[in-house]
Parts: structure tokens; sequence; C-alpha cells
């Protein structure tokens, strides 16, 4: 960002991670622009013709509970194509853009005597999660590694959300914080994740703390918006006007968000809080809730404010109810897993498998339309997709289903399946991806978790 003893906006002191300004000192990040100059110390100079921009790889890990219906979740190659079974439908067009992960597994979680509790919270640790309810332990996350390591580089070292709440009660003897959180700053301290969209979009357009602005961000920015978009290139013009016009359809949501009265899902004893509070309230339609979620995660790295993102779509031991889907009906999403493989509940089981991958699908195609100058911002990160239990009616934690998605900044190649079933434990470690991921984006440790070395053939 640019000081007012560098130039002035004539002399286009903004560089391509520049600043919109508007009053109060409110500021607003703006997307890659090719006809802008490169920050830092080559800002002052034009970019060269065909010198490549680099921008920064981001990763995610959308999390969903319960695992899958196994028969309905695998994929195979067929020549040059590749099939997918039910449960992973939605991501059919984008399996160019997919790595499909078979076999990868923590054997502290599956080696854990808690079938639920045990095998949550350790899912990107690989740590031993301790059963004593005065001591609540568990190994920091990969996440928050890498929100501590390269966390300063943005204004939010990461985002950690939800569409659950955090629950605090015991179940079988455990916290149910274990059930809640799959990101763990500390061994002891769990990363708070965020449920309220508000709160969230707050962080991200106020001042990075989460102080709320009084009013539209866009148009205390819009006198500067417009000074910029006549001296950048046409395509940039386009590419500005569809940026702000994002972040307002957000604003416009959230808006409409915190005034449905409908509640999907499990009904708590108040239909409305008790208490006034001076943000939004929470969606109350699980859909529109986890869009929501999945549009605030694409604007906070389209805006460059984090680069780190953990997001659970419903809680171990789950109560979401999935009413809200054609064919669902009475029973909430841990009784469908626990199907005991009846017919009809594997049936509304895997609408659900079909739902979460559709979250995913979303998320891949929206990144896939943003273009960053070197390819999209799909293309410059890194998109888990997993579970904590493969067949949750078993509560089989031997390994997990898991999609990544993205190119990673040009270093994955995607399109492939890759199968560690019978690669040998040591090699079907699922730290050894979270070291490998973690070196894509400039941490590089010797060891983590369970694992010293990096996945093979990633």
């Amino acid at each position: 960002m640019m000081t007012s003893a560098e130039g002035s906006q004539a002399d286009f002191p903004l560089s391509r991670r520049g600043f919109l300004r508007g009053a109060a000192g409110v500021s607003l990040t703006l997307p890659w622009l090719e006809s802008v100059p490169l920050r830092g110390a080559d800002a002052g100079r034009p970019l060269s013709k065909g010198e490549p921009e680099r921008p920064p790889v981001r990763f995610a890990c959308l999390y969903f509970s319960n695992g899958v219906e196994p028969i309905h979740w695998w994929a195979k190659k067929r020549g040059e194509k590749t099939e997918v079974g039910p449960g992973l439908q939605p991501v059919q067009p984008y399996l160019d853009d997919i790595i499909f992960l078979r076999g990868l597994y923590n054997e502290q979680a599956a080696l854990h005597q808690s079938v639920h509790l045990g095998r949550i919270p350790n899912l990107l640790s690989g740590a031993w999660v301790s059963t004593r309810q005065s001591d609540i332990r568990v190994g920091r996350t990969m996440d928050q590694v890498l929100a501590q390591q390269i966390g300063d580089q943005t204004p939010v070292p990461s985002l950690i959300l939800g569409i659950e709440p955090t629950e605090l009660r015991l179940e079988d003897g455990l916290s149910m914080l274990y059930g809640s959180c799959i990101s763990w700053a500390s061994e002891t301290k769990p990363a708070m994740k965020e449920i309220y969209p508000a709160r969230v979009f707050d962080l991200l357009i106020g001042d990075g703390t989460g102080r709320r602005l009084d009013r539209s961000i866009l148009d205390q920015v819009l006198t500067d918006a417009k000074d910029l978009r006549s001296k950048i290139a046409t395509g940039d013009q386009r590419k500005l006007d569809d940026y702000l016009e994002s972040i307002r359809d957000v604003e416009k949501r959230i808006e409409h968000a915190s005034r449905e009265e409908r509640l999907e899902g499990w009904r708590p004893s108040l239909t409305r809080p008790n208490m006034t509070r001076p943000a939004d309230k929470l969606p109350q339609n699980i859909p529109e809730h986890m869009k929501l979620m999945l549009d605030l995660i694409v604007l906070a790295f389209q805006m460059d404010k984090t680069r780190v993102v953990t997001c659970m779509l419903n809680n171990d031991l789950s109560q979401m109810n999935f009413g809200f889907l054609e064919g669902v009906r009475g029973s909430l999403h841990l009784d469908l897993t626990h199907n005991g493989r009846d017919p009809e509940l594997e049936a509304m089981y895997l609408k659900t498998n079909q739902f979460h991958t559709q979250q995913f699908a979303y998320l891949i195609d929206r990144m896939k339309q943003i273009d960053e100058g070197a390819g999209s911002l799909l293309d410059n990160s890194m998109l888990l997709f997993c579970s904590n239990l493969f067949d949750g009616d078993r509560h089989q934690a031997d390994h997990m289903p898991m999609l990544l998605a993205g190119r990673g900044g040009g270093t994955l190649k995607t399109g492939r399946i890759l199968d560690y079933m019978d690669k040998g434990d040591d090699n079907r470690r699922a730290c050894s991806l979270y070291l490998s991921l973690m070196d894509r984006m400039g941490v590089n440790l010797p060891q983590f978790g369970d694992a010293d070395r990096r996945l093979v053939e990633l």
C-alpha cells in the first residue's frame, strides 16, 4: 500500500495489489489487475511484456461430518476418461481440476477408542486426542501452522468458519469442543470458528479487526474507484466492475439472510435471539448460510485478506436436519449416517453426501471464473474437501474421503486419481499430504504430526 509520501494518485501510485481509499481511512484491497504495476520495489515501473505475475497460493479445507456412503464414493479411470460414483456426481464437470485421493488416514484417529470425538479434532494434525475431561488437548493443526508462519502477510492470518455453533456439552465423557472444531491454534486451544456471515464480512471489509463499517465501503470508495477506472485497460475495467459488484451482491444477500424468519434444521428453544446484538442475525436457511460462507471465502481470497481458511459444513454428531432436500425427511444427519444399511435411510444419506459435494463444486466454479492474469483464482489455490470418517455407519477411520482441487500456483497436476491403499502405512499418512501442501505455501517443515516425508506422487 502506498503512503502519501510515495506519490500522488496522478502519478499512478497504485500497485497491482493496491487499495481503493475512501473516507475515514477506509481502504479496499483491489483484485489483480494486469495493467497496474507490481507493488513493493517494482511499484513504480510497468509490467514488462511477457513477465509473469505470481499471485499467492491459498489453502482452504472444506469439512463435512460423518463420512460417506461407501458404495457411492469412488473414482476410476477408463482410458482417458474418469468415472465417479453417485456421491461425487456434483463435481463431474470439474474432474480436470481435481485430484481424487484414496487411502490417506490419521493413525492416531484410527486407533482412538472414541469413534467420533477421537477422530475429528485431529483431522488436520494427526495428533492424539486426550480422553480426560479435565485435559482438552490435541495437536496444533496445519492451517494454524500456516497462519503462524505466513499470516502476517495478510490482514487476517486465517479464517475459521462454520455453520453449526460450537458446543460445550459432554458426549460420551468427552467435550463437544472436539466435535465442533477442526482448527486448533495450540494443543489445548481451538481456533474458534465464526458462524455469522455478517461478522466475517465485517472482518474482511472493515478494518481487519472486526470493526463494522457504518455504511457500505463501496459508497466510500466510489470516487477513488471511478478515478482508477479511467487509468486502467479495458479488460481491467471490466474486472474491477465485476469485483465491486460481487462485493455488493454479498452485502445484499447478507441483508436478505438477516431478515429471514424461517429456520431449517435443529430448532433451539428460541427461534430469535433474546438479546439485542449489533450485527446481522444468523441466516436461518442452511443452503443460503453455506452459500454465503463460500462466497465470503472467495471474497477473502480475491481481496487477499487471508490465504488460509477452514470451514465446517457441519459438526461431528451433527444435529442438522436435511429436510430441505427433496426426499429427505424425519431424520437428523447423524441418524442418516448411522443407518444400519437400511435402504431408505441409505438413499437419504446419499442425498446429503451429494449436497455437501455440491458445496465444494460451487466453490470450485466460483474460483474458476475469477481471472488473476496468471491463471484463475482456482489455479492459484488448493482446496481440500474431506471428512474424518469414510463409512459413517461403521465409524471407519482407516482411510478418509478426500478431494483436492486447484493447481497450487502450477505445482499440482490435477485430473488424477491417487490411490495409496496398498502403498504401506508410511505412505498413507494424511500428514504427508499436509507437509506437501504447506511446502507449496512457502512453509517447509522437517516433520508434521506423524509424518516426516512428503506425499509420494503428488
